[in-house]
């Protein structure tokens, strides 16, 4: 490949994404393509620190501040992960972008959606992803998946959590050329399935 692909993952807390963005890794990689794994927050490096703070600090955080970390953290991440791997035609593969922001800050915190949507374009320089993939499952038994270690993200209860969820299928509709919605109640197996088959118009 010439030009890279940049493929997101999203959902809500406990949707699987993680498990089901390891596997198209290794699906890929058996395929001869060169995949580059990151994640926000928490990119290597600098990412990691950052991380660290907005998951796991105690003390009280502004609404406003967390959004301004998870923005530096991507920025970070963007120009030194992912930018460099998809211009030498690699597949970057992100469990979380944009679309966390909007919906946990935006629809979850009820931060202005226009404000977010600037600051985005201005911490990715524009670049948006080829593929978002949307893993939804109700609110209930995604906090089930959780279990009781929350961190500072999952523990802020079932009602942000339900807006979340609102927040990405309002993203999807919007977006329905980019983002595409994987019932996530199935099993890994036939999600996995289901990515494969959604990818395969894209390379």
């Amino acid at each position: 490949m010439e030009k890279g692909l940049f493929i997101t993952f999203e959902g809500v807390d406990g949707c699987g994404k993680s498990t089901q963005m390891e596997l198209l890794q290794e699906h890929l990689t058996t395929k001869g393509y060169d995949v580059v794994l990151t994640r926000e927050p928490g990119g290597k490096g600098l990412g990691e620190k950052i991380r660290e703070i907005l998951l796991n600090y105690d003390g009280k955080v502004s609404d406003k501040c967390e959004s301004f970390l998870f923005l530096a953290d991507r920025a970070q991440n963007i120009d030194i992960i992912v930018k460099p791997a998809i211009e030498t035609g690699k597949i970057v593969l992100c469990d979380r972008h944009t679309d966390s922001t909007v919906a946990y800050q935006g629809y979850g915190r009820g931060l202005d959606l226009e404000q977010i949507n600037h600051l985005n374009k201005l911490a990715t320089g524009g670049l948006k992803p080829d593929l978002t993939f949307v893993f939804d499952i109700d609110t209930e038994t995604s906090m089930k998946r959780v279990g009781q270690n929350k961190d500072r993200m999952e523990s802020a209860g079932n009602e942000f959590q339900k807006k979340v969820r609102e927040g990405y299928l309002e993203l999807a509709k919007k977006e329905p050329q980019r983002i595409k919605v994987i019932d996530a109640s199935k099993s890994i197996d036939e999600i996995h399935n289901t990515v494969i088959d959604i990818l395969a118009k894209y390379i």
